[in-house]
This record gives structure tokens, C-alpha cells and sequence, in this order.
């Protein structure tokens, strides 16, 4: 008899921190709950943190493809024109709030082994580091740069592994170098750019 209890008790602990953690249980898998109907919309998260948006709450089409980046979530997410392509990568984002810039722009340039030259801020800050850096593995853009509207702005690559999921750049959105050689290649001039 007492089996029985500690069997209901556990199942119903189950149940509870199921609950709790936003997880509903009966078809044999975990479904995130939604919100429908409240003020806010739905954020749907993976295991690892990243927000999945959808791209019409962000942008009016899909005209030469786009870019969402999402700073709180350290993830850029890419849609093609047709809709047949969606990539989730993970990122790197401005080290304080003062160097992030949000708002809409667009791809106006890419480069395959780009060179870097720090901005007169960062050289204000940094006054050690080099005035030029050529293409290579020593390059801060990594191998593939996507120019933005905005000056100084980019999504480039990074040979540094450790910045990507962190705090840790004076601006730009850096991935992996695979991961922009990836959108290097599906993303084009005039793709639109949304950092939020």
C-alpha cells in the first residue's frame, strides 16, 4: 500500500515540475506552452537559450532574404528570399550597450578575407593594438565579412572561438568562421539587416 502512495506521489512531482518548467506532458514529448492571447507574443527557446523568432514579426518580406540578430540571445537567424533556407547561428555581441547599435539596415558589401582597421574609438581605448591588420588567421574580421549600412558595423567571422555566445565584441556580430563562410554564401547585396 505504501508502494502505491510513493508511486502517486512521485507522479505527481512529475507532473508539478513538469509545470513549472513550462513543459506539458501527454503525447510522449515536451511542448513549450504558449501565451496565446496575452499582450506579449510567444518567444519559443531551444535547449540552448536562442529565442526562435518568426521573420513577420520582424520585417514586412523576405525581398532579397534576412538577418535577425538578436543580442539578448547571442543568435543570428538567416531567411532566403523563397523561404526554403533558415539558419539559427550563435554569436558574439557588443561587450556594453554603448557600443550596440538595434535597428534595421542591410548588406551593402561582402568580402572574402576582409582586413581590419580599428575604429577611432577602439584605438582611443586600445591604443596598443595595430593600425592595420591584412587577411589571415590573425584577422579579427575572421575569413568573411558582411558590411552594414551603418559605418564600422559588420557580420564577420571570428578565429577566436571563446568570444562566440558572449559579450565580447566593440560592436560588430561575429560567428564562427564556418558559420559566416555559410551566410557569406546565401545572404546578398541588399539583404535586410535587423539587430534588435
Amino acid at each position: 500500500m505504501k508502494r502505491a502512495n510513493d508511486m502517486s506521489v512521485t507522479r505527481r512531482a512529475a507532473l508539478l515540475g513538469a509545470a513549472a518548467s513550462g513543459l506539458v506532458l501527454g503525447t510522449g514529448r515536451g511542448v513549450a506552452q504558449t501565451n496565446e492571447g496575452l499582450a506579449t507574443p510567444t518567444v519559443r527557446s531551444n535547449i540552448s537559450g536562442f529565442r526562435v523568432a518568426s521573420w513577420q514579426d520582424h520585417f514586412d518580406n523576405l525581398r532579397n532574404g534576412a538577418i535577425l540578430c538578436d543580442i539578448d540571445s547571442r543568435a543570428v537567424q538567416f531567411w532566403s528570399e523563397d523561404e526554403n533556407v533558415y539558419k539559427l547561428y550563435p554569436s558574439s555581441v557588443p561587450l556594453t550597450e554603448e557600443l550596440t547599435r538595434r535597428g534595421y539596415t542591410e548588406i551593402v558589401r561582402k568580402v572574402d578575407g576582409p582586413s581590419w582597421r580599428p575604429t577611432p574609438s577602439m584605438k582611443e581605448r586600445n591604443p596598443e593594438w595595430p593600425d592595420f591588420v591584412g587577411p589571415g588567421p590573425d584577422n579579427p574580421l575572421g575569413t568573411h565579412a558582411l558590411y552594414l549600412s551603418w559605418q564600422y558595423y559588420r557580420v564577420h567571422g571570428t578565429g577566436d572561438t571563446r568570444k562566440i555566445g558572449r559579450q565580447s565584441s566593440n560592436g560588430c556580430i561575429g560567428l564562427y568562421n564556418e558559420h559566416i563562410e555559410e551566410l557569406f554564401g546565401l545572404a546578398e547585396v541588399g539583404t535586410q539587416v535587423k539587430l534588435f
